[in-house]
């Protein structure tokens, strides 16, 4: 479970997160969205310790990750924005180096890394170097990359961005086992089609405040609309699109 408690930060005069709170649980899958500017990546990187906010907390399975960053890290698998590959290794090799860096057992990692090769469906490309890959393929390994040590806590950034209809598909059938084996699930997104398909809850930012945080179905009752996106629309209150 992922607790955000408060959370401030600044850069410069401009406030990009003004108190933002929310909690992400085990089992469930909960969608981020924001439009441009919202404050939402700068509130991810603070969750995955990579920015310190200035105010505020964040738990996870009860640990600060400010107190104890080491083992925050080792209970979250992140899929950042960037995604950076080592080109001249193979995507077996890329998770296997990942996997030696949190210490794991040979034997472990080994069992691991196959698990996630047939779990996302990259037996063909396993053995490949991932210079030239498509976008999906690179998707593919830095996931199975970020969760080889087995997290219980998963932030995927957009993971979907720039995957053709069969690897979405894929993507969303392997996020929804994530949440069966009870996993917390925080993502973010523009594809209010995904967000509608995916998410038990929906936390929406904007102007770097929290300023919805309900199941979808309590999003449309209480803004009286149809869909997800008109919902999203009423809610941060202008025609902007939805934000990377």
């Amino acid at each position: 479970m992922i607790e955000v408690k408060d959370l401030y930060k600044a850069f410069g005069e401009v406030r990009a997160v003004n108190g933002v709170s929310f909690t992400a649980r085990d089992g469930e899958i909960t969608g981020l969205l924001g439009p441009n500017g919202a404050g939402k990546t700068t509130t991810l990187r603070m969750l995955y310790t990579l920015m310190k906010p200035d105010a505020g907390q964040v738990l996870v399975d009860g640990v600060d990750a400010y107190t104890d960053a080491l083992a925050v890290r080792r209970r979250l698998g992140v899929l950042p924005d960037a995604r950076g590959l080592y080109k001249r290794l193979t995507a077996a090799e890329n998770i296997d180096y990942f996997g030696r860096l949190h210490g794991m057992d040979p034997a472990l990692l080994a069992r691991r890394r196959e698990a996630l090769i047939d779990g996302l469906e990259m037996r063909d490309i396993a053995s490949r170097r991932t210079e030239g890959f498509s976008q999906g393929q690179r998707v593919k390994t830095a996931i199975a990359r970020a969760l080889v040590h087995d997290p219980r806590n998963v932030l995927l950034d957009e993971p979907t961005n720039g995957l053709d209809v069969m690897a979405t598909r894929a993507m969303r059938r392997f996020m929804r086992q994530l949440k069966d084996e009870g996993r917390c699930v925080l993502f973010s997104s523009h594809i209010m089609q995904e967000v509608a398909a995916l998410c038990d809850r929906i936390v929406v930012i904007a102007h770097g405040r929290v300023v919805a945080d309900e199941t979808p179905a309590a999003l449309l009752a209480q803004t009286g609309e149809s869909s997800l996106e008109d919902a999203f629309v009423k809610i941060i209150g202008t025609d902007e699109g939805l934000a990377a």
